[in-house]
């Protein structure tokens, strides 16, 4: 039998099978072909469409929804896929309501966008649902490539790469490859093990070889994959977690939020993963919202997201904030963590208002106090672990024209390299032009 919400602590177990099953079903489901047709009816396919504009890998939006209306979803898929090659997985965590939605006509005019994230989703999953690879390999090139984290800049690389016809080596450091797809998003939103099935389809491309459990640093060092291969592309992410830098922050059930994700993400049994009955979320990114929901979705009675700076400020989109509070989550903003109070395990944790000034942000004297049993830090990650001789930029690889950095024959992209914004969408973009540029290097272009 399934414990009360009420059971005091981190517990497993909290609610019963069916709510589990109710509560981790897929966010949003595929429309239909009904559906699809209606939803591509209402866009005006704009000739100097915004929503491309918009779209991190210009994937032409009008062109694609005008084949769903003519009842091609397929072909749809392989306009999105040419640009996009996790366009499946885009479709399903990209922030669409501040990138192409926002910027559709319809928005503009009616408040009411094309619902162009579900039509996308209808088009690349009924392509893969059929088993179907619209690329091919190209002529065998002879040249290797080497690609360090098999995240979406690394796919995304590793398939432009091995359509031009390189041989390419995705190297992991951890036991699937996927990165953040696999490890970092909230599981209502990849159901049915789509992160998998996605990579899977991508696979069968060819060329590819991915070896799993092998970080650069480890068992890689740079200088050995640049003597052994072409070029090296670095899409490592960030393995790095920043501290809360506030008193009590060592004490038990005080974790980082990408760990209580991946663990969720990894868990055969939802109900075996545990939670506090007061879990308290510190951050403001799409992280902390899905270390959140997913916290009340397990069955924590309350759970509270705090972040140092306004709502204005936060990187989780207005859509996410106010998903996490239909679910029940509650948003204090403009306060910052002082201390951590328990015997041991956290018991609660003293919070100061925070006061914006020409210096930055401030402490207040004014303070609270927040029960927690649970803590999740959501504060932001760094790059781990910097091979010799390559430049950064504040704390990421610095990078020019596509994915370029300071060594000669290595090129980065993703959350590693600077200037990106930490999407999914933005990292595939990078990895697609770093392995043009790279292709274009090798053949003397």
């Amino acid at each position: 039998m399934a414990n009360s919400r009420l059971t005091p602590g981190v517990v497993a177990q909290r609610l019963g099978d069916q709510d589990y099953s109710r509560n981790f079903a897929d966010k949003d489901p595929l429309l239909d072909t009904h559906e699809a047709a209606v939803a591509a009816d209402r866009c005006y396919f704009c000739h100097d469409a915004p929503c491309v504009t918009a779209c991190p890998t210009d994937i032409d939006i009008p062109m694609f929804i005008r084949e769903i209306q003519t009842g091609n979803p397929q072909a749809a898929a392989r306009t999105i896929l040419e640009q996009n090659i996790l366009g499946g997985m885009c479709a399903r965590v990209c922030p669409t309501e501040q990138l192409c939605e926002e910027k559709c006509v319809r928005e503009v005019a009616e408040g009411k966008p094309v619902e162009i994230g579900r039509l996308q989703r209808y088009a690349t999953d009924t392509l893969m649902s059929a088993d179907v690879h619209p690329f091919t390999r190209g002529a065998a090139t002879g040249k290797k490539v080497a690609v360090v984290g098999a995240g979406p800049a690394g796919l995304s690389a590793a398939h432009r790469l091995a359509m031009k016809g390189h041989d390419v080596v995705i190297f992991d450091a951890r036991e699937k490859p996927g990165g953040l797809n696999e490890y970092g998003i909230a599981t209502y939103k990849t159901a049915d093990n789509f992160a998998q099935r996605e990579v899977d389809w991508l696979m069968q491309i060819g060329g590819i070889t991915i070896e799993t459990g092998k970080a650069l640093g480890g068992d890689l060092t740079l200088d050995g994959l640049r003597g052994d291969y072409d070029a090296v592309f670095l899409a490592i992410g960030l393995a790095g977690v920043n501290a809360l830098r506030a008193e009590g922050e060592e004490k038990t059930h005080v974790t980082d939020a990408v760990d209580f994700i991946a663990a969720l993400r990894q868990a055969g049994d939802f109900g075996s993963v545990p939670v506090g009955r007061d879990v308290v979320v510190i951050g403001g990114g799409m992280t902390a919202v899905d270390a959140a929901v997913q916290s009340k979705l397990l069955g924590a009675e309350h759970v509270t997201m705090v972040y140092r700076r306004g709502r204005d400020a936060m990187s989780a989109s207005e859509y996410e904030q106010d998903h996490a509070a239909s679910k029940g989550v509650r948003i204090i903003t403009g306060a910052a963590p002082l201390r951590l109070h328990g015997n041991g395990a956290v018991a609660e944790i003293e919070f100061a208002y925070t006061e914006a000034g020409p210096d930055g942000l401030t402490l207040t004297d004014n303070t609270f106090r927040l029960k927690a049993d649970q803590v999740f830090k959501a504060i932001g990650q760094t790059l781990d672990g910097v091979p010799a001789g390559l430049e950064l930029t504040g704390r990421k690889i610095s990078v020019t024209g596509a994915g370029r950095t300071s060594l000669t024959g290595v090129w980065a992209g993703g959350d590693c390299a600077a200037g990106g914004d930490d999407l999914t969408v933005t990292a595939v973009a990078e990895g697609r032009d770093a392995a043009e540029d790279i292709h274009a290097t090798l053949m003397g272009g």
